[in-house]
């Protein structure tokens, strides 16, 4: 039987490899599906018109290179957005007596107590709360600490090439500090931390579809399994919890200018930030509700493989390192 520093050690390294591999493979699509997500309606003004539009102009300005822009900044927030994530995420779930993912089996739990006929954890009787907590407390803070990356990886994707701001990670972050000061590092965080109800919905789907699938399984579940298991929680998660992505997407992009406006008369003019209420108000004006769910087909297509690749790759691991342990 492994510590729980052990298995620790090891969600942290299978959750950044999964992130890592899954990151690469569906970089294209999350450039599409951001770009899709930043569109404003704004009149008279040309704009991408879908995803055909957008794959054919990135490519004819910049190359199948164009398609991975903000790779960089995607895998340095990938790494540790994964790790950060399984190791908070097993940790609380090993703390009160559920096997990591990827884990021993049922048979082979441990569940604490102060002493023999001690006190046990309520959780252990009800593994369906004891997912949704782990998955929501793991999720905000993966997301809180991980912020910065995403709003430089974001920036990245959805600058226009008349206007090129930022040459590197590096010099998006120096960049962005410099111009907008620390907050704009997280710009978009309520609407990212409204999106832990989607970990919320996924994870726990995602074990009770491998309780089932066990149920019909004499040794460990196969890859295939892993896979549909992955794919459909990830599925009813993005779908139902959507509309925080196009929030959080367009709070990011809202960029202040290098310096203030003056008009002719001498008078500077100041620019504001907008919060959530407001971006939602005029989403919901301009573009109608539907608005709220731009990108989602595109989005379906990168996170649904990216999961599933990313669950996989993490089951696999865990399994070959508890097997080397």
């Amino acid at each position: 039987m492994q510590s729980g520093k052990t298995w620790n050690a090891h969600s942290m390294i299978a959750g950044a490899g999964g992130g890592l591999i899954a990151s690469i493979v569906t970089c294209p699509l999350d450039v599409v599906k951001t770009k899709l997500q930043a569109q404003r309606a704004i009149h008279g003004q040309p704009g991408y018109q879908g995803v055909i539009d957008i794959v054919k102009t990135v490519v004819r300005h910049d190359g199948l290179r164009g398609m991975y822009r903000g790779l960089g900044p995607t895998i340095l927030g990938y790494l540790p957005t994964w790790a950060i994530y399984f190791t908070v995420y097993d940790g609380i779930k090993t703390r009160y007596g559920e096997a990591p993912l990827g884990g021993p089996q049922s048979g082979d739990r441990i569940y604490p107590a102060a002493q023999a006929k001690g006190y046990q954890p309520t959780n252990r009787e009800h593994s369906w709360s004891l997912h949704i907590l782990s998955a929501m407390i793991a999720g905000a803070t993966s997301t809180t600490c991980t912020m910065p990356l995403w709003v430089i990886k974001t920036r990245f994707m959805t600058q226009s090439r008349r206007e090129v701001r930022y040459r590197n990670t590096l010099d998006a972050g120096v960049t962005i500090y410099r111009t907008e000061g620390l907050r704009a590092f997280y710009r978009g965080l309520l609407p990212s931390l409204f999106g832990i109800t989607h970990v919320a919905v996924q994870f726990p789907l995602y074990e009770q579809l491998k309780v089932w699938a066990q149920r019909d399984s004499d040794g460990p579940l196969r890859s295939d399994t892993i896979l549909l298991c992955s794919a459909i929680a990830k599925m009813t998660a993005s779908i139902a919890t959507y509309p925080h992505e196009v929030l959080r997407t367009r709070l990011q992009t809202e960029r202040l200018p290098i310096a203030d406006d003056a008009s002719s008369d001498g008078m500077v003019k100041r620019h504001v930030r907008r919060g959530v209420v407001y971006t939602t108000k005029k989403i919901i004006q301009k573009e109608g509700w539907s608005g709220l769910y731009k990108g989602l087909s595109i989005n379906l297509l990168r996170t649904v493989p990216n999961s599933a690749v990313t669950m996989l790759t993490y089951e696999l691991l865990m399994r070959h390192l508890a097997s080397q342990a």
